[in-house]
């Protein structure tokens, strides 16, 4: 199982929202770079971007602090925010982002995720941003009345994994919603990887004793900035070590 660390970049800098709300920022660093070459050093075989300015305006905005973090590390970088055209699709690939995050599409342009997924095959993921079971879109400002399990069986031939967030705990470090995660997982043909409010080293031990039902990562972000998490311990664990 992976341990994914993520990196939120909001106006240049490296920051973590609380659920997802933009007034509610704290600044970890003002070079999200040097933050991706740290989690390498620490072991992280992937990680996490989010454009936090491109989601809530609907097109990608950090793409060059996003550039220098692909050009800092050697590993996977997977990319979300603001990414709603295939255009903005392949800006992304032939800067050597690896994965390709899609959310708000899902609802509002489905086309885009498919004809994604054809031209890069095992490339593309969604991302689903739940509160109550409903997914959220638009940089989490709008709900819809859609449930994870609905969108996630529209998509799951087209992706080759599901990132599933519970709102609600983002940020909060109040403990990820396995229960949900676990349905999921066990819902759809595609892995799944769990986010929002992973906390301390017992909720990755809980994530890994049902990994088995199709749970491939753990997205972590708060908990490692504050440092109630080591990373080094996360991944011994995620490895069964």
């Amino acid at each position: 199982m992976l341990i994914i660390p993520a990196i939120d970049i909001k106006d240049g800098r490296c920051v973590r929202l609380r659920q997802g709300k933009a007034e509610e920022e704290t600044v970890f660093s003002g070079s999200p770079e040097d933050v991706a070459k740290r989690w390498y050093e620490l072991g992280a075989e992937r990680i996490h971007v989010v454009d936090l300015n491109g989601a809530f305006e609907g097109k990608p905005v950090n793409f060059r602090i996003v550039e220098k973090i692909v050009k800092a590390v050697p590993i996977p970088i997977e990319v979300g925010g603001g990414i709603r055209s295939l255009d903005d699709v392949e800006l992304y690939i032939n800067i050597g982002v690896r994965f390709i995050i899609f959310g708000t599409s899902a609802i509002k342009s489905p086309e885009v995720i498919i004809k994604s997924a054809e031209r890069y095959p095992g490339r593309i993921i969604l991302s689903l941003d739940a509160k109550e079971g409903k997914v959220s879109v638009e940089g989490w400002k709008k709900r819809t009345d859609l449930s994870i399990i609905e969108l996630a069986k529209r998509f799951e031939k087209f992706v080759c994994s599901i990132i599933y967030t519970d709102i609600k705990r983002d940020g909060m470090k109040s403990g990820p919603n396995i229960a949900e995660a676990e349905r999921l997982a066990k819902a759809v043909n595609v892995p799944v990887i769990i986010s929002g409010g992973v906390s301390s080293l017992d909720d990755i031990k809980k994530i890994v004793s049902i990994s088995k039902c199709g749970i491939e990562g753990i997205i972590i972000g708060r908990a490692l900035y504050d440092g109630d998490i080591s990373l080094v311990e996360a991944i011994k664990i995620a490895k069964g070590e």
